[in-house]
């Protein structure tokens, strides 16, 4: 049987990178996801974060919603260190190590709200995933969930960096995102918006990108599980094909709003 730490233990060994780099640059999402369940009053009850990584919604949220319980999980131990340093200065806020693929029992039909950016993606079965968030909320609770879908540019360092990794390892099956809107439903939720996000990002250089992204990003699971001669050989390839100077692009998510 698969280790379901095994994924997260990439991200333990990224958390300080990933809040450096990515963060401030995925900031946009993370305050459209947050604006999403501030549309409309929610109920009483705990905002949930479900893969919460290092916890960038929290000071957004904790404004928003002032003496509200926010609670933040993750399965990965490195972001849930990082993530409590950001709650510490938040007295209603915690952080929970745990799997937020199946929320425990505990969460059920209790939360006035649930955010997720940039997790959703990372899970096994998202869209089941996604129906145990909904489960989650009280009655017109309110969801807002982010994700990078299978394809977030035509172009881009985004792009090139899955090409080149997917003419070594195969990409996983990406049918989860046609059944998403379908598990909502499922579980009693009316989705409200489904739309892409799209913002732009500016990277230093190249080999800046591609550094962050296998040792503070997605990739660094495969760099420690390959090891640093097969990432040697990726950066040579990605850094042959790709253009020299600041790297600019706009990728787009999803972004999925729904209440029950």
């Amino acid at each position: 049987m698969t280790d379901p730490k095994t994924p997260a233990r990439g991200w333990d060994d990224a958390a300080d990178g990933y809040d450096a780099y990515f963060v401030p640059r995925f900031a946009r999402w993370v305050t459209a996801a947050v604006r999403a369940v501030t549309v409309v009053p929610v109920p009483d009850g705990p905002i949930l974060v479900p893969c919460c990584g290092t916890f960038p919604e929290l000071d957004l949220l904790a404004e928003q919603f002032p003496g509200r319980e926010i609670v933040g999980i993750d399965l990965s131990a490195g972001m849930v260190r990082r993530a409590q340093r950001r709650a510490g200065r938040w007295p209603n806020a915690r952080v929970v190590e745990g799997d937020a693929a199946t929320l425990d029992a505990c969460w059920s039909g209790r939360c006035a709200a649930v955010v997720s950016v940039f997790g959703l993606q990372q899970l096994p079965r998202p869209d089941l995933a996604l129906r145990s968030w909904v489960a989650a909320l009280r009655p017109a609770g309110r969801l807002s969930v982010v994700f990078w879908p299978d394809v977030t540019e035509p172009d881009g360092p985004f792009t090139l960096i899955d090409e080149v990794v997917r003419a070594h390892v195969p990409a996983g099956d990406n049918s989860w995102e046609d059944r998403l809107v379908a598990a909502s439903a499922a579980q009693g939720a009316t989705v409200e918006q489904d739309e892409q996000l799209s913002y732009p990002i500016t990277h230093p250089d190249a080999p800046t990108f591609f550094d962050a992204y296998t040792r503070s990003g997605p990739l660094r699971g495969l760099a420690n599980a390959r090891g640093d001669a097969f990432i040697s050989r990726l950066r040579a390839e990605f850094l042959r094909r790709a253009p020299t100077g600041e790297l600019n692009h706009r990728p787009s998510a999803r972004l999925i709003t729904a209440h029950r």
